[in-house]
Parts: C-alpha cells; structure tokens; sequence
C-alpha cells in the first residue's frame, strides 16, 4: 500500500523548498545536511526549473540526480572564483545552518561562550559574513530549541536584520535573509521591525510549543497558519527520484 500521509521530514523538506520558490536563474546552494539539498532539488524539478544545481563542490547539475549520486548530465564547471563571484553579486540564495540565532536573524556557528575563551570551538565564521550581506539567506535548523534560538548570539558569524541596519546603505542594500525553517514551524522577518516572525507551524505542532521551544519573544500574529503538506507530485519526486533512500529521515525522524 502506498503511504500519501506525509512525514515530517518531508513537510520541512517542502518548506525549505518554498525558500527558493521566484527565484528563477539563480544558484541554489543547500547547506547543512540532507533536507536542504533535497529542497533546492525538488525546487527544480517542480514549481522553480529556472534554478540553477550544483553537486556540492563544482559541478553544475543538467539533470538533478538522487541524494549521494553524481549527475548524469553536467551542465558546467563551476570554479571557486566564479563561485565567489555570484556570491558577491547576489546570484546564489544559500541555505544554512546556525548554532545560535536571534530574533532579528543573527547567527553563530563560530564559538559558544564569550568569543576570547568559549566554552566550545566551532566551526569559524567561513563564509557566513559574506552570504549574508550579498545574496539571499535562509536558514534550516532541525532542532527548534532555546539553547539554539537565543536572545543574544555568543558570536555574529551570520548578519541579521538589526546589524545589518546599522551598517549603512553598503550591507543594507543587499541584505535579504528570506526565512528560517525548523522541524517545528516556518518563521520570517515580515514584522515591522524585522524581528522574527512565526509563519506557520507543521501539522501536529501547536503555536504554544514553538513559543516555549525559543528563547525570545516571537512575533505572532492572528491565527498561525499551518505548513502546507507536500502535493502528491512532490512526494513521488521525494520518495522515487531524489531520495528512495529515505536519508531525509536520519535527519528528521519520521
């Protein structure tokens, strides 16, 4: 019997997929683990084909092959100084990652602690500075916790909102962090501050549990719409094309 109820995975990997969604011919670069390179793909192949894939490292994808398979089909080289160039010219929409991240959409994944003697080393702040000021930002986090969504970031790695601002027409202008996806809910910045905003929540998830899962005090408005489930063509191209493997699971479990 086919199962149509879909996971919950799945529901995150559609939403992280809606990130994308009016982008057109533009890099869509998923960082972080299975669930984002799994959306900037179903992107492509459903709602958003204009969008530009690459393998994870410098291959431009013709087609759009499973999770953890090479493309058949290569449509391009992309070496790291032409990477670096649509970065600095806002033609990549990246999804990251983030150890900690406020409400107005700083984010950390450099150190925990005070930055001159952490408690924990992390990864560095890479490229976030740069992503985050030039070209469109969104975020995956798979566990909505208070020890993620903080009030005030150990370490700005990534730009939000506020920083941003202040910062002068020179970050501002190019500064566009769309939303933030979590195993819990959908939040943006569509308030009139900027401060994070609760979108919508995943089937299952009440606005009380997403409320208490973060550390500041969101923005909500109305009645909270619920993420939209995956449309059957979604879920065919999910489970049969990009990820028979069920890998999206590991990260979320069903």
């Amino acid at each position: 019997m086919t199962v149509t109820v879909a996971t919950r995975a799945e529901v995150c990997v559609v939403a992280c997929a809606e990130a994308f969604r009016g982008d057109g011919e533009i890099l869509a670069a998923g960082i972080g683990g299975a669930i984002t390179v799994l959306a900037a793909r179903l992107a492509r192949l459903t709602f958003e084909p204009d969008l530009v894939t690459h393998d994870g490292v410098c291959l431009l994808t013709g087609d759009v092959p499973p999770l953890g398979q090479s493309p058949q089909v290569v449509e391009g080289w992309l070496p790291f100084r032409d990477h670096l160039w649509l970065v600095l010219n806002g033609r990549r929409h990246v999804m990251l990652g983030a150890s900690q991240i406020d409400r107005y959409g700083n984010s950390n994944i450099s150190c925990i602690g005070d930055w001159s003697r952490p408690r924990s080393q992390l990864l560095g702040v890479r490229g976030v500075p740069g992503n985050t000021v030039c070209c469109p930002t969104s975020y995956w986090i798979p566990r909505h916790s208070t020890r993620v969504f903080v009030p005030r970031v150990d370490m700005v790695s990534g730009v939000g909102h506020d920083r941003a601002a202040e910062a002068g027409p020179s970050a501002h202008r190019h500064h566009d962090l769309r939303r933030v996806v979590t195993d819990l809910a959908v939040l943006d910045f569509q308030s009139p501050d900027h401060s994070m905003r609760l979108a919508s929540v995943h089937p299952g998830v009440t606005v009380d549990e997403v409320v208490a899962a973060t550390g500041f005090p969101l923005v909500v408005t109305g009645d909270v719409p619920e993420t939209r489930q995956p449309t059957g063509e979604e879920l065919r191209v999910l489970r049969e094309v990009l990820d028979p493997g069920s890998l999206r699971d590991r990260e979320i479990p069903a």
